[in-house]
């Protein structure tokens, strides 16, 4: 009888700290993750590439609650035929928060807020290009298992303000504003001003 009573004990103490640990969801867990964008735009021989790789680092403070901030590389392209006539690189820093809600099963939607800050040169040009803003964006993240899952988000809403400092000539500064936007990465960017980073990404995490 004891020794029955001995297992119960343990069995429930077993189950109630498994339940403890399920309502505490994913807090406390780190995530890494590395969202990508790829966007192509081509007319008649012009053809403008925009490539973002940003690779992000986060924690959850709550069961669905995450912060964390990305570090990453921005490359715009614009050629002509075989002739290149604007090259740019970027470099991003972007804080982030994010709330999660359960959809079914693994599948989750999830809304961010990040304040990105980009700054780079165009080499043919030797133009400096800084930006700063505010990007809403929602999406999907499905697990895959409980360390694996893949994510697909899009831009709601983003407000940057973005500076151009050319080596001859003045600076231009453009604030711009955009509701479900669509990036626009021809080289124009230079003299009318865009967004530099784009609106559709897809993304691989790890949580430990």
């Amino acid at each position: 009888m004891k020794k029955i009573l001995t297992f119960v004990s343990i069995a429930l103490i077993g189950l109630t700290a498994k339940a403890q640990d399920a309502s505490q969801g994913l807090k406390g867990a780190w995530f890494v993750t590395s969202q990508f964008g790829y966007q192509q735009t081509k007319t008649g021989d012009v053809k403008n590439t925009n490539l973002s790789v940003i690779p992000i680092v986060g924690t959850f403070v709550t069961p669905s609650v995450a912060v964390g901030a990305g570090l990453g590389y921005i490359n715009m392209k614009s050629d002509l035929g075989s002739t290149t006539s604007a090259k740019t690189d970027l470099f991003v820093i972007q804080p982030l928060a994010r709330k999660y809600w359960n959809v079914a099963g693994s599948l989750y939607f999830f809304g961010q807020a990040a304040l990105p800050v980009i700054t780079g040169k165009e080499k043919e040009s030797d133009t400096k290009i800084s930006q700063f803003g505010l990007s809403v964006s929602g999406g999907f993240d499905y697990f895959v298992t409980k360390n694996f899952s893949v994510e697909f988000s899009y831009d709601l809403a983003n407000f940057t303000s973005t500076t151009i400092d050319p080596k001859t000539g003045d600076k231009t500064t453009v604030t711009n504003f955009g509701l479900a936007h669509m990036a626009n990465v021809d080289s124009a960017y230079l003299v009318g001003g865009s967004n530099l980073t784009t609106p559709l990404a897809v993304g691989f995490k790890f949580i430990f």
